[in-house]
């Protein structure tokens, strides 16, 4: 069943926005319950920290960046000071600093903590200490925006996320709506997961009658949109990555051979690139490949005839 939260009650509405079709689907069920859009604001979280693409798709950023124009609505940056690299790499050293977009600039919080010693990628698990990319990237760094900004504590904010109980046993246990990881007595901030309860035909659905641009990833066979070199990556998704962006696939394979530590407990990412088969998509949308490699949006942000993508409907890989 879904839940309602009294939308009327918020003075802002912050979007944990990756891009992805389920971040999507929240935006847009926000704007189907009549928020105006300058009430909104999207936050997307830089995996890569705006340094040398490491981990994430190139062109996500300049996707979100476009979207956001196409509604008119507020786009905040955040990221982790040197992104992943810098993470993976930590060495008796304390976790990076954050830096996050505001209203009135660029600023930086954290970066004080004890030091830490990292070495071993993000492993495949639920438990966040182990699958680090995820609090160290992306849940702490919206978390530490929120804090450290004086607005927040002026009226009521409700952030809005995507995850979906269909997606994992471990989503589907998920509360619908609750109070933020930031709120305080001082500061009251919600958390609302408006598509919680939605099947994957329902998200197709509302962005369909968008008639937006899915991500290139999707029309590349994708299903989800995580990181282009997401630790649950499939082997089919890295024998694609390995065929149509050799680079990107090189950069892990060197990372894991000179630390003698893979992704996969088990096997390399040559090792599971050996055990798949490339999406057939993948070599069919020439315009989609391109824009993927590319940090600059070249394409409309809408489709019309708007189609379902390749990816849609297909293998499940994400968190469990």
């Amino acid at each position: 069943m879904d839940v309602l939260p009294d939308l009327g009650a918020y003075r802002r509405f912050v979007v944990a926005f990756s891009g992805g079709k389920d971040s999507l689907a929240s935006l847009l069920a926000l704007l189907e319950h009549g928020i105006s859009p300058d009430r909104i604001e999207l936050h997307h979280h830089e995996v890569d920290g705006q340094g040398a693409t490491l981990m994430d798709w190139p062109c996500t950023p300049a996707y979100v960046d476009a979207l956001a124009r196409h509604f008119g609505i507020a786009l905040y940056r955040s990221w982790r000071i040197g992104g992943f690299a810098r993470e993976l790499d930590r060495d008796c050293t304390a976790t990076a600093p954050i830096a996050f977009e505001t209203p009135d600039g660029l600023r930086v919080a954290g970066g004080a903590g004890p030091p830490g010693t990292r070495g071993l990628f993000p492993q495949i698990s639920a438990d966040l200490r182990v699958r680090w990319c995820s609090p160290a990237l992306k849940i702490d760094v919206l978390a530490a925006a929120i804090r450290n900004q004086s607005r927040f504590v002026e009226g009521k904010t409700l952030v809005v996320t995507g995850e979906r109980a269909a997606e994992s046993p471990g989503r589907a246990r998920y509360a619908t709506f609750e109070p933020h990881r930031t709120w305080s007595r001082r500061r009251h901030v919600d958390h609302w997961r408006p598509v919680h309860g939605w099947g994957e035909q329902r998200v197709w659905d509302i962005i369909a009658s968008a008639r937006i641009r899915l991500h290139p990833a999707y029309r590349l066979g994708w299903r989800r949109l995580s990181c282009r070199c997401c630790i649950f990556g499939t082997p089919d998704q890295w024998a694609t990555l390995r065929l149509i962006f050799p680079q990107a696939f090189e950069r892990v394979a060197r990372r894991e051979a000179a630390s003698s530590r893979t992704i996969h407990r088990a096997c390399s990412v040559n090792e599971l690139a050996d055990r798949g088969r490339p999406y057939p998509a993948a070599s069919a949308h020439p315009d989609d490949r391109a824009q993927a490699d590319d940090p600059v949006w070249q394409l409309p942000i809408t489709l019309d005839p708007w189609s379902l993508p390749a990816g849609a409907f297909g293998e499940a890989a994400g968190p469990t």
